[in-house]
């Protein structure tokens, strides 16, 4: 029976001299405030030059302009798919259905939600208080004093509101803001984590498993952002009895901190990356190291299990 005595069980705190973590300079160099790895940073693989080559300088020119004619940027496109019309006991109001699609190549993942009118003048207001400048060419579908329902205007609302989107994603300084990751994600995420809290892991993570694939790309600047929701889906599928499934989003959430160990999920999720392994088969050993320095380095960030962490996401 593994305890916190004998060495190679996962509370076992003697030396680990042959476990030590990896240095930071053998560490992965990516972050939110470095690049991300992508087509750039792999130009010398199979279909890429090496530095030997004996091409000339316009023969280099020519292959790269060739190259670059195959990769496909990737970009999001806003489609507003259909709208009803909700009818509450003092309300009524057009609810739209946007679907989110990525281009580049086939998107099997494509993100479906439903938006209020009202979501996206709060969207609006609250860009313009920050990006007023940037956005004072966009457009937004203003309310009518009469005719808000009739079939027409809603259908030309709908036109109009995709090009709202899109308009917006075009700037990279809002696709980027937390206004607009909010809008796109928040009342998944709020509805999410409630369900989390309220021990219902099922419905979770069938939300999550909806929303992180665009949370994915909207954080590619910053991955960091996405740590809370592969770390609520860890958390569900370890309650559900799914080990292995809670290591892997584990693991994708470990890989969206590196060089982010001062991050305040980043101890709690070593933590139980550690007794997934340990139950796993798995070499919990490097992880247990990693965490030891951790802890050394961060003492401040001790106390909270990743599941009290989560809990406490989108409680306002």
């Amino acid at each position: 029976m593994a305890n916190a005595e004998h060495p190679g069980s996962p509370g076992w705190t003697g030396p680990t001299t042959q476990c030590t973590v990896r240095t930071k300079q053998e560490a992965p160099a990516t972050g939110p405030e470095l690049p991300r790895p992508g087509l750039e940073g792999h130009l010398d693989g199979p279909s890429g030059l090496s530095s030997n080559s004996n091409m000339t300088t316009r023969e280099l020119q020519e292959h790269w302009r060739s190259e670059k004619g195959h990769w496909k940027p990737v970009k999001l496109l806003f489609e507003i798919a259909s709208a009803r019309i909700e009818q509450k006991r003092i309300s009524k109001f057009v609810m739209y259905q946007i679907v989110v699609i990525q281009t580049g190549s086939f998107d099997s993942n494509k993100a479906v939600l439903e938006r209020r009118y009202s979501d996206f003048e709060k969207l609006q207001k609250s860009l313009l208080k920050t990006y007023g400048e940037e956005i004072e060419d966009v457009v937004f579908p203003g309310k009518r004093l009469t005719g808000n329902f009739t079939e027409e205007m809603i259908g030309e609302r709908r036109l109009a509101l995709r090009e709202y989107l899109q308009l917006l994603y075009a700037i990279r300084a809002v696709r980027r803001s937390r206004e607009l990751i909010d809008f796109l994600t928040r009342p998944e995420l709020r509805e999410a984590f409630g369900c989390l809290r309220a021990g219902q892991y099922a419905r979770a993570l069938d939300t999550l498993l909806r929303v992180v694939p665009l949370l994915e790309r909207l954080t590619r600047h910053c991955p960091a952002g996405l740590v809370p929701a592969l770390c609520a889906m860890l958390v569900c599928h370890r309650d559900l009895e799914r080990p292995a499934e809670a290591f892997a989003a584990g693991e994708r959430a470990l890989r969206c901190l590196q060089a982010r160990e001062s991050h305040r999920y980043y101890v709690p999720l070593l933590e139980a990356m550690v007794r997934l392994a340990y139950s796993l088969g798995k070499d919990f050993a490097s992880l247990q190291g990693r965490l030891e320095e951790s802890q050394l380095r961060w003492p401040s960030h001790r106390g909270f299990s990743l599941k009290e962490l989560t809990v406490r996401e989108y409680l306002s």
